[in-house]
């Protein structure tokens, strides 16, 4: 099928989907595109559109003339409308008629919305709280105490903690309906430990793969079949800024890895004391307990 006339193209969890009948309103939404832009592209946008009002202003003081200490040119004519809208003045250009005038009390009125607007965003921006959490590579399906699990490694890059830090974990599989159509279904996840009161450095999620689990029965080739995908959602809260936090993650079929588990990343010292080795975060190792099938 060729992708329509018209079409939107957008990246959900890295991949690329077409939408169309889509309703946009530009305004509403630029707010949330400019939040998600990254610094430099948010910061050069604020700067282009400085230079670019002001471009325009300098167009006008060309044409009314009015302009004390400038010889007419754009230049002059530029360096007057920067001054004007950042409220530098440094006196030596001035307007002395009534057109320069009014278009100086525009342009400094314009310059007042332009800086609140352009101070609004920066600060919205940069107080948005965000979080560092990483995710291993990959999801194992390995034998912990007797029985099978899917497992994966989730961490806080930050020095700080997340309190009260919830997972929910879903698995997407292709189904045939009983009318013949083939439908994504969605299947929680049910965690061994959903929820930790301080998440820090590294925390092990585990799924006991039983009976009830949407996962029983399959293998790897299955999986593939079944175009398995696995969502994760994260939230909490950060006890620095005492707001909440989120990240989202998406595990696909290729990401599973039968027969392996995590390498351990806690050592026991001599002292009695622990060593943390985040070298081993991604790191998995042969099981030869767990098989490639996960049936009971």
């Amino acid at each position: 099928m060729s992708i329509p006339a018209g079409a939107r193209k957008h990246v959900v969890q890295g991949q690329p989907v077409w939408v169309i009948g889509e309703e946009r309103e530009i305004l509403r939404d630029a707010y949330h595109t400019f939040l998600n832009l990254p610094w430099s592209a948010a910061l050069g946008l604020i700067a282009i559109a400085f230079f670019a009002f002001n471009l325009a202003f300098a167009v006008v003081y060309v044409e009314i003339g009015g302009i004390a200490g400038a010889d007419d040119s754009f230049a002059d004519a530029l360096s007057f409308s920067v001054q004007t809208m950042a409220t530098i003045g440094y006196g030596v250009m001035h307007p002395e008629s009534n057109p320069a005038n009014g278009a100086m009390i525009v342009e400094s009125m314009f310059g007042i919305i332009f800086t609140a607007l352009a101070t609004g965003l920066v600060f919205a921006k940069f107080s948005r709280p965000t979080t560092r959490v990483r995710y291993s590579k990959n999801v194992v399906i390995t034998t912990h105490d007797r029985k099978p699990m899917l497992m994966f490694r989730i961490g806080n890059r930050r020095s700080n903690l997340i309190v009260e830090a919830q997972l929910h974990v879903v698995v997407l599989l292709t189904t045939v309906t009983a009318e013949g159509e083939t439908f994504y279904k969605a299947h929680d996840l049910k965690l061994v430990r959903d929820r930790q009161v301080g998440m820090t450095r590294g925390w092990t999620v585990m799924h006991e793969i039983d009976s009830s689990s949407p996962l029983f029965g399959l293998d790897s080739y299955a999986m593939k079949k079944r175009e398995l995908e696995i969502y994760i959602a994260l939230t909490g809260i950060d006890n620095v800024t005492m707001q909440s936090v989120h990240s989202v993650h998406q595990y696909s079929d290729d990401n599973v890895m039968h027969g392996y588990r995590l390498a351990d990343t806690l050592s026991p010292l001599p002292d009695g004391k622990f060593l943390v080795d985040l070298r081993n975060f991604d790191e998995v190792v042969p099981d030869s307990i767990a098989r490639d099938s996960v049936r009971a």
